[in-house]
């Protein structure tokens, strides 16, 4: 995710393999490119129930862009290409090798693959064609109140300079999914913030009343579109998406392209006339102003330390710089909201599978990947006790990453939502948490616990001065 380079990962049979499957969703939902390669009982075992055998194709045929069980070594060298081909081109996504323990121990002269690779009906898309290009075309010179809905697709294709030029020639506001953060400078004066269930009042705003969606490489998931039955009702709706699965499957749309964005944009843009909005972009603001009064930070918190205040002065101490790998909750959200990304992969998260325990070791992958980055794993102390454990790969490899751990001593998000749609009802909730301090130091991490939000700014001095893991527990 950090550097858009295919990842890989290797596990053992049996348990080992199903424990990827978790894994292998969460890339699947997020279009991440993964090779995992996993072992096998020997060839003659299969379907024998041996020793921690597991039917890991058929395991894992939904959770993945195309997996093989290779059952001769010659085949072996030619799959791996294979895998790596089909993990990066078109839409990224996982592919797994299963690999029995027979074909790992044979022996053979070993041949690069150099011949190309040819698959029949995997042929991703490329362009748009010219009929589509004239109604894109027509649609945007004739709206009043155009809006873009941009995803992860605008950074996966390496369309960031099309989209800013698009948005900047048509005067057209941009509004972020999740994923999209970070694909255009968010304090861009067109970008209007991020939207969906979660996101910013004024995007939805815009959203609601525009009469032209023009959304590239993002599929209209149910937390962007709550009711699709009233979802933009008035507009006018372009979509553009490498996987023609996406086009007109939950949103129908007026002009669906399947094409790879920096491509299809490149033909665009020649094309267009430019165009301005002034009085669709002033209501914008006003609704972004709206939104502004209502802001928690601007009101009196009687001296509590509130996760926003944490967010949004991790953003300012890190000069809004920092990739920032968020745990899946309460604290993602308000990460989304009040930490601000100029550049592309910099804010990195489970999206479309909500995996609680995923932000700390993806961390560690993020330092992996872009080691000159400083990287902050923000997660809550419910997310962060699934995958903990992974403090010892931390401290043992050295990864100097910062751990910020929100503690509001809750799972908040099913807390919040207990509270404004079950009547209270409030039930296994609450979190029992270990001292989070002592727990990384016994690890020989070092840590420090905040309580006051005067204390931030000498916590995020601090990890930076720490050659190695750190954790900072913020007690919210």
């Amino acid at each position: 995710r950090a550097t858009g380079k295919v990842g890989v990962c290797i596990a053992t049979s049996g348990p080992g393999a199903t424990n990827l499957i978790t894994g292998l969703a969460t890339a699947m939902m997020d279009s991440s490119p993964v090779v995992a390669i996993t072992g096998q009982v020997t060839v003659p075992a299969i379907g024998s129930d041996a020793f921690q055998e597991t039917d890991v194709t058929g395991a894992t045929l939904p959770v993945t862009k195309h997996n093989y069980l290779v059952t001769e070594v010659e085949e072996l060298a030619y799959t791996i290409k294979e895998a790596f081909h089909i993990a990066r081109t078109g839409r990224p996504g996982p592919v797994l090798i299963d690999v029995p323990k027979d074909v790992q121990n044979a022996v053979i002269e070993f041949v690069y693959p150099e011949e190309d690779i040819h698959l029949p009906g995997y042929r991703p898309p490329e362009g748009a064609d010219d009929d589509e290009i004239e109604e894109m075309l027509d649609l945007l010179q004739n709206a009043q109140r155009p809006v873009i809905l941009a995803g992860h697709g605008i950074t996966m294709s390496g369309a960031n300079a099309e989209l800013q030029e698009l948005a900047e020639r048509a005067q057209i506001p941009i509004t972020l999914t999740l994923l999209g953060k970070g694909a255009i400078p968010e304090d861009h004066p067109l970008v209007v913030g991020w939207m969906g269930m979660h996101g910013d009042a004024a995007c939805n705003h815009a959203i609601q009343e525009a009469d032209l969606l023009i959304a590239l490489g993002m599929r209209f998931d149910d937390r962007v579109t709550g009711n699709i039955k009233t979802y933009s009702p008035n507009s006018k709706k372009i979509h553009i998406d490498i996987d023609p699965s996406e086009l007109n499957k939950n949103i129908q749309v007026d002009v669906p392209v399947a094409g790879d964005l920096r491509t299809v944009l490149r033909q665009v843009l020649p094309k267009m006339q430019d165009t301005s909005h002034p009085e669709w972009l002033n209501r914008i603001r006003d609704w972004q102003e709206d939104a502004d009064e209502r802001d928690i930070l601007k009101h009196d918190t009687s001296g509590k330390l509130l996760t926003a205040q944490v967010i949004n002065d991790l953003w300012k101490y890190t000069d809004g710089n920092a990739i920032t790998v968020s745990d899946v909750g309460q604290h993602q959200m308000i990460e989304a909201q009040y930490y601000p990304h100029q550049r592309p992969s910099t804010m990195l998260t489970s999206g479309g599978l909500g995996t609680m325990g995923f932000g700390f070791p993806a961390s560690i992958g993020a330092k992996f990947g872009k080691p000159e980055e400083e990287v902050w794993a923000i997660v809550g102390d419910g997310g962060f006790q699934m995958t903990l454990c992974e403090l010892a790969t931390a401290r043992q490899e050295n990864i100097n990453v910062n751990i910020a751990i929100i503690n509001n001593g809750f799972l908040g998000m099913v807390r919040q939502w207990q509270e404004l749609f079950y009547d209270r009802r409030y039930q296994s909730t609450p979190m029992l948490s270990p001292d989070f301090c002592k727990l990384a130091e016994a690890y020989g991490i070092p840590s420090m616990r905040v309580t006051d939000r005067s204390q931030v700014q000498e916590s995020v001095e601090f990890a930076r001065s720490i050659d190695g893991p750190v954790l900072i527990e913020y007690v919210v």
